[in-house]
């Protein structure tokens, strides 16, 4: 939870969650509750005369509101919306050609990896992993970068990345700078006041916060990014459905309150766990001992409900360990209201190759958790009799 060492929560964050883009007389019937509209197509006065949509892939009333909400939640200009996560990451690697040069922080989620490696590269589109410190991103600069990524925190060692430092150097490269907010949602995080020019999100994870939507957003200030990323989600057609996009808008209704209970628990489990005899390491940013926790407090209004423990043993002992939980469900995915465990080395990050896995530290007792909503305390008795099995 935010508190006087962190930055303040963002003012009117719940208020434009509720009401933003929403005002019940803009719709026939005024109803309170945005309306879905599930029409593929619209009826045109006279030939390419329409009145504000086409055709759904183009525009969408309902994914209209959810674009204009999670832009105000991000201080942006402008939003838009994708059928996942990776749909928006492949979007915004649309924004390159063959050639192009891009800088990648080095401990990143499996799928953008995989997506970059094995997928841009078929394409001409370099990728450098680099260290997450500013000069290890300006040394990595070359003559043809066009682009730098960043997630912060990281997937999932949650080590943090200095956004304003690097946004300095994007910006003295003339480099377009992309933040990964999934894992602290616009309530504890807003890349673009500290110079980021895109923040993504898989909106799955906390933005949705109920397991039941695969989606992906984008938020920008600048009108010739949106311009181009707009285009590229007619023209590849990434696009989420009205339905799904009606749930997230309900999802935002309370995701303050949402981020408010994660950072509390997994603060809470977090500082339970820290020195446990069958523990090697806990990481959260919200303990002192990490190494990046006045960085916390610089950027973020506090944490969410990710936490990285290191079990003593080996992949054996991971694999006992995760079997042997009650409460916490053994998948991938994060961020919903139930609490999430997972392997990555085995799971989310198999993708990354086994040399970078190693330099980052994710090992075969490097185990994630997502803590949900349930009672902390259950939470806890959880995790403890599955460590006291290993």
């Amino acid at each position: 939870m935010s508190d006087s060492n962190y930055l303040p929560f963002p003012k009117g964050f719940a208020t434009a969650a509720i009401h933003e883009a929403q005002e019940p007389e803009q719709w026939s019937s005024m109803e309170v509750v945005a309306p879905i509209s599930l029409s593929t197509t619209f009826k045109q006065y006279g030939p390419a005369d329409f009145k504000n949509y086409e055709y759904s892939r183009s525009g969408n009333p309902t994914r209209e509101v959810l674009e204009k909400v999670i832009a105000a939640l991000e201080c942006a200009k402008y939003g838009a919306c994708f059928s996942s996560g990776l749909g928006a990451c492949t979007t915004i690697l649309g924004l390159l050609k063959a050639g192009d040069h891009l800088i990648c922080i080095n401990d990143v989620y499996g799928g953008t990896y995989r997506l970059m490696s094995k997928v841009a590269s078929k394409y001409g589109i370099e990728t450098t992993i680099s260290e997450r410190d500013a000069a290890s991103f300006e040394k990595a600069v070359k003559t043809n970068t066009k682009m730098i990524w960043a997630e912060t925190p990281t997937n999932p060692t949650l080590q943090l990345c200095d956004i304003e430092a690097v946004a300095k150097v994007a910006k003295k490269n003339n480099l377009i700078f992309v933040v990964d907010n999934t894992f602290l949602t616009p309530y504890l995080q807003r890349p673009l006041t500290l110079g980021a020019d895109i923040v993504m999100h898989s909106v799955t994870k906390y933005i949705n916060g109920h397991s039941d939507v695969v989606m992906g957003a984008i938020a920008t200030n600048d009108e010739k990014i949106i311009q181009e990323l707009r285009f590229l989600q007619n023209s590849l057609g990434i696009v989420p459905s009205p339905f799904d996009c009606y749930q997230v808008l309900r999802s935002l209704k309370t995701l303050s309150l949402r981020m408010k209970q994660h950072s509390q628990s997994s603060l809470l489990i977090a500082k339970h766990f820290e020195g446990h005899p069958k523990v090697e390491k806990v990481i959260h940013p919200g303990l002192p001992s990490h190494p990046q926790h006045d960085l916390a407090k610089k950027q973020t209004s506090g944490h969410s409900g990710m936490i990285t423990i290191y079990i003593k043993g080996n992949v054996e002992s991971s694999k006992k360990f995760l079997k042997s939980l009650k409460v916490f469900t053994l998948a991938e995915s994060l961020g919903g209201y139930e609490s999430l465990a997972e392997l990555p080395s085995l799971m989310t990050h198999a993708s990354v190759s086994p040399e970078l896995r190693e330099k980052v530290g994710i090992t075969d007792n490097l185990i994630r958790l997502s803590v949900g909503l349930e009672d902390p305390e259950d939470l806890i008795a959880d995790l403890e009799q599955a460590l006291a099995l290993i």
